[in-house]
């Protein structure tokens, strides 16, 4: 079926060929239909908003011709209804006959007017259905006609000069890609994508986002790695964003749960499970950083390291990837200004880390250069109110900024 948007011309109207009669819509994209005859109109067979068979009868016009008399019928299986009453040719001194416009093809596109060349190659040749089947009948590639027209439009004139060969035929560059590959969504990737639908189609998501000075933090990590560089391991943000995560839920406990909103139920837990959202060479996997609030800054970077290789080669248990009651993602240097990202279900919160970035920041008598970061934030709006969340993440953006409190308890 297409559906007519609207008509431009109406009854008793004179056209020409290749004028824009109607315009229609298939398969969400919009056509406009051109006469293929010169004659006037007679009978529309539809209005606006009706849908039509495709086939079926949409227009009908007299044209000069042989006397006739039709009778013109609403086909079946079509719900559009005549809007003027059928029309009866009468023998004149120039007889007329009706003759139905060709109706949309199954696959419509709609042709936009750029200002590109009709026969470049990209894509397929402006040109109406009248000039396409001259074309068609005489074996030309109207990739090789010269277009004329607006937007280099072919007509026919176009076609009557190439058939004449009063035109050098252009040589086709065209590349035409037309190869379509079906690959199956299954494994890692349907697990995805099952589960990212899950969480888009349960919860209703509110996106916080906050500004973080990370210039002590980052002076801080890199002392501690110059120092015990040989005894410890390489400390990166992660571990000093997971205390203060942990710090912080000390506090709201309620952003440490799941919710299952079948039972309408909340699992508050006392335990904080961090999963690490991890990009590998299969598709994003989510670790879990197991009783972060157990673990001092350097076991959180060994534990980290450890997931992240596993995951990297494929070789993480069930264990290491169930449990999580609160989510971390991050894409390092590629990880942009802002995101919005999707909470791991049935969790109610997500911490975003966007990439650090060396801005101006005003000190109160000058500019300063500092090392910025932003934090973008989701939460469960069915569970975690505006202001939590933002408690919430100002207290990690406290913490962050004078890292020093991240291994004072009680702080």
């Amino acid at each position: 079926e297409a559906e007519l948007v609207t008509w431009l011309v109406k009854v008793g109207d004179t056209v020409e060929v290749d004028q824009l009669v109607a315009e229609v819509i298939k398969d969400k994209a919009t056509t406009e239909l051109p006469s293929v005859v010169k004659g006037k109109v007679s009978w529309l067979g539809a209005s606006p908003g009706d849908r039509i068979n495709v086939g079926s009868p949409l227009i009908r016009f007299l044209v000069d011709g042989d006397g006739v008399e039709t009778k013109i019928s609403t086909p079946s299986g079509s719900s559009a209804t005549p809007s003027t009453k059928e029309p009866i040719a009468t023998p004149v001194d120039t007889s007329i006959s009706d003759v139905p416009v060709a109706q949309p093809r199954r696959e419509i596109a709609e042709e936009t007017p750029e200002i590109i060349p009709a026969n470049n190659g990209h894509g397929r040749p402006l040109a109406s259905p009248a000039v396409r089947r001259r074309a068609l009948e005489a074996n030309i590639d109207l990739h090789l006609v010269s277009g004329t027209g607006p937007a280099g439009r072919i007509g026919h004139d176009d076609l009557d000069r190439f058939i004449a060969g009063k035109v050098t035929p252009v040589k086709s560059t065209a590349n035409l890609a037309t190869e379509i590959t079906d690959i199956p969504v299954i494994g890692l990737r349907r697990t995805i994508a099952e589960r990212m639908s899950n969480a888009k189609a349960h919860i209703p998501h509110i996106t916080y986002v906050e500004e973080i000075d990370v210039t002590e933090v980052e002076r801080l990590r890199k002392a501690l790695n110059e120092r015990f560089s040989s005894k410890k391991p390489k400390l990166t943000l992660l571990p000093f964003l997971v205390r203060a995560i942990v710090a912080a839920i000390a506090e709201q406990p309620e952003l440490n749960a799941r919710f299952d909103d079948d039972a309408e139920v909340i699992h508050q837990y006392s335990a904080v499970h961090i999963g690490i959202a991890t990009q590998t060479p299969k598709g994003l996997v989510v670790p879990v950083l197991h009783h972060a609030q157990s673990r001092d800054i350097w076991n959180c970077a060994e534990e980290i390291k450890r997931l992240a290789d596993l995951a990297n080669e494929g070789k993480l248990d069930r264990e290491d990837l169930t449990g999580s009651t609160i989510t971390i993602t991050s894409l390092g240097a590629l990880g942009g200004v802002v995101s919005t990202p999707i909470i791991n279900y049935p969790e109610v919160a997500v911490i975003g880390v966007n990439k650090m970035q060396i801005r101006p920041v005003w000190d109160g008598s000058s500019f300063v250069a500092r090392n910025m970061m932003n934090l973008s934030s989701g939460f469960d709006h069915r569970i975690i109110d505006g202001w939590n969340a933002a408690t919430f993440v100002q207290r990690i953006k406290s913490l962050l900024e004078e890292p020093a409190m991240i291994f004072i308890e009680g702080v």
